[in-house]
């Protein structure tokens, strides 16, 4: 519904803004002495005296006109007929015409009719002068466009005055017009809809764009205030009333209002309202004038920011962000309501590097989101998942009734995820490690909890299977305890604190010497002596094994190297160094071997690098390029405590080992255990068909040193044969040649 155009409240209010604001330039009256080049599109007022037209075939009437007018301070041009005025008028910019109605050729009446024809002229004020003081022609002239008239004769000194007040209203039409025209371009521009709200008639005028935003045509919508209000989301409707009646109440400045409003489908949009209220004497509103905008495409932005501020980008679970303030909301609950109870399950996967390195990132993601579904099938509704990254996840089961609910949904975890998952064609069978804290121990503080859960999974991990722990303070103290000794480790490698025993290595068919195992020992100034069980699983974690290790390895080829110039017996000896995970996937490991190997000048095949088999298992393919490149300058290879991984055998061929060192729980029961022994003779077997050599791990008594000799292994080591000693006292005892050989 279009309103009539004296009811145009938006036209009228946007002249009033225009004038409170102070932009008088264009709507300004025009004074006397000012001259205005008048184009429709763009007002552009001069300072010069305004420039009339006078039109008519009376001499005596032009001689007048000129002298009044030009004594007023007007510009006069004179034309005698039509076709003459109307040559002047395309040839210069008027700011008025005086026309006689009877003219020869071209009359008043059709020259006013060419004039509005033409868009210059269309808003250039045309007085008419007629002696016919008939209504009839009166009549005529206003309807082909003529602004006002006069009867002659003439009043000359009123006229002057006459023509400034049509200046001045025609002044104030143009205003009007450029404001106007300024309006509509900016509304359109802006792509708004606009609304007038009579507060008094209770309707509402909307335009046309604002129905077309929610899909409707201009018919479809009537001027009823409920038309919009009750297309407001229920959620939304109560608070924008009450900042609607907050404004036109007076008590705030002015109407801004974020909402959701249904469109002709049935969907909600969002968007931005503003208004303000137009208010009577007595302060009261009588009318409200506003505007309203579509963010629908910025708040879904908005929530789609947030949502990945607050979820994995991967599984789209909650992530610790958001878990974390579910788990402090809960705290908060809990310091309110004791019997509000509540559990933190962290979990871990299993062996899932292998997964990712050997099957690819692609492949491990697939698992990952896999396992997150699962795991959200067993889950309580109202608990929540999230991950944190990686392989980790962790759980928060809110209002439980005892420690049961907890460990029976721990069982319900483990189990859904040991299920064989297959992907690629490749089947995966993975598990997880759990760590639970329960909120009756007094949290509160929600890191705190999440951290004691993540030590008692470190737990779970450390017993080598698949399971839970409940966290008890212990395993916080022990943490307390890892972080003081990773503290304590970097001091040690700034003070020089560590040192190396020496442990011979024996040729068992001839009792000599071979070489000897490097063994890492810790002089710590409180503790005393520290073996590796002491501090190399932090060492390890805390990835300071790497300086570490490429001390050790410096400090044993360089003593080697000692030994070999002053040792007869030394020539032919072997050092045999540790080599963990992280060290082993260092990518400059070449380099500070080879570098090592010559500061000590040292041959390769001196130095026997040790390695696990997990340390293989944790990167294969990495793992295989680093040994071809060792085993290519020239080192030796061993795998270290064979028999305790997953699958040895499988190992064996795959990579450019030397020899293989026996575990010591193997050769303990050598003597005493036919099956050990068949496992151990087995072994030796299938290592010297491979082209390897045998080192037996715990030599403790003559029975098993004997027991190794008979099983054809080459060369064994343990507190049976020497103890681990300093590299000094080796060589004392060489030089007093004391050195027992079995």
């Amino acid at each position: 519904m279009q309103p009539d155009k004296s009811n145009n409240w938006t036209s009228l209010d946007a002249v009033r803004e225009q004038s409170v604001s102070g932009d008088s330039t264009p709507h300004c009256v025009t004074p006397p002495n000012s001259h205005r080049n008048d184009d429709v599109s763009d007002k552009q007022f001069r300072t010069e005296r305004p420039l009339i037209l006078v039109t008519d075939d009376d001499p005596m009437i032009q001689l007048l006109s000129r002298n009044m007018l030009e004594s007023m301070d007007f510009d006069v041009i004179q034309a005698s007929d039509g076709n003459e005025a109307l040559k002047i008028f395309d040839s210069q910019d008027l700011d008025l015409i005086l026309c006689d109605v009877m003219m020869p050729e071209v009359d008043g009446f059709e020259f006013c009719e060419k004039i509005r024809m033409s868009p210059r002229g269309r808003h250039v004020p045309i007085v008419m002068l007629t002696g016919l003081n008939d209504t009839e022609s009166i009549e005529k002239a206003f309807n082909l466009g003529a602004t006002d008239f006069c009867v002659k004769p003439i009043n000359w000194e009123l006229l002057p005055y006459k023509l400034n007040y049509i200046l001045r209203a025609s002044a104030t039409f143009s205003a009007l017009k450029i404001s106007e025209e300024r309006y509509s371009l900016a509304a359109h521009g802006a792509n708004d809809g606009l609304w007038d709200w009579d507060l008094k008639e209770q309707k509402i005028y909307f335009s046309p764009r604002w129905k077309e935003m929610l899909g409707f045509r201009d018919d479809e919508i009537g001027c009823d205030p409920n038309e919009w209000l009750s297309r407001i989301h229920a959620d939304d409707k109560s608070r924008v009333l009450a900042e609607l009646e907050a404004h036109s109440s007076g008590k705030t400045e002015h109407f801004e209002s974020e909402y959701r409003v249904m469109n002709s489908d049935g969907r909600y949009l969002w968007m931005m309202c503003r208004s303000l209220a137009v208010t009577d004497d007595s302060g009261l509103a009588y009318r409200m004038t506003g505007s309203q905008t579509d963010i629908t495409k910025r708040k879904e932005a908005e929530e789609k920011l947030l949502f990945d501020a607050m979820h994995d980008s991967l599984t789209k679970l909650p992530n610790r962000a958001l878990f974390l303030d579910r788990l402090a909301h809960c705290i908060e609950i809990n310091s309110r309501k004791p019997d509000f109870n509540f559990a933190v399950l962290f979990l871990d996967l299993n062996r899932f590097k292998l997964v990712n390195d050997s099957l690819g990132h692609v492949v491990g993601d697939k698992l990952l989101i896999e396992f997150s579904a699962r795991i959200s099938e067993v889950i309580r509704p109202g608990d929540t998942l999230a991950r944190f990254g990686g392989d980790e996840f962790a759980i928060l089961c809110e209002d439980i009734d005892d420690v049961s609910t907890v460990t029976k949904l721990a069982g319900r975890t483990q189990k859904q995820l040991s299920k064989p998952v297959c992907l690629d064609e490749q089947e995966v069978v993975i598990d997880c490690s759990m760590g639970i804290t329960l909120s009756g121990s007094g949290y509160t503080c929600p890191d705190d909890m999440l951290r004691d859960a993540d030590a008692a999974m470190y737990r779970a991990k450390a017993k080598g299977s698949s399971g839970y722990e409940i966290f008890d303070p212990s395993m916080h103290e022990q943490a307390l305890n890892e972080l003081q000794t990773e503290s304590d480790l970097r001091l040690a490698l700034e003070y020089k604190e560590f040192c190396i025993h020496y442990q011979p290595i024996v040729e068992i068919q001839n009792n000599k010497i071979s070489g000897f195992e490097a063994l890492l020992r810790w002089n710590h100034p409180q503790r005393g002596l520290l073996f590796p069980d002491d501090f190399i699983d932090v060492a390890i974690s805390s990835k300071l094994i790497v300086p570490i290790g490429r001390w050790v390895l410096k400090e044993a080829c360089n003593q080697l190297s000692v030994w070999k110039r002053e040792i007869a017996d030394a020539k032919n000896w072997e050092i045999s160094i540790n080599l963990s995970s992280i060290e082993l996937s260092q990518p400059d490991l070449i380099t500070a071997v080879s570098r090592t190997l010559c500061e000590s000048a040292l041959l390769p095949e001196s130095l026997k690098l040790e390695i696990t088999e997990s340390s293989i298992i944790e990167n294969n393919d990495h793992a295989l390029k680093t040994m071809n490149s060792l085993n290519d300058l020239g080192v030796q290879l061993s795998i270290d405590d064979f028999g305790t991984g997953y699958s040895s055998f499988n190992y064996l061929h795959q990579f450019p080992f030397n020899s293989l060192k026996i575990d010591h729980t193997f050769i303990a029961e050598i003597h005493e255990k036919k099956d050990k022994n068949e496992i151990v003779k087995t072994i030796v077997a299938l290592a010297h068909n491979l082209g390897m050599s045998v080192v037996a791990e715990g030599s403790e008594s003559t029975e098993i040193f004997e027991s190794l000799r008979n099983s054809r292994c080459e060369y064994a080591q343990g507190f049976g044969i020497a103890e681990p000693m300093p590299g000094v006292e080796v060589s004392k005892i060489f030089e007093n040649n004391k050195l027992a050989s079995s």
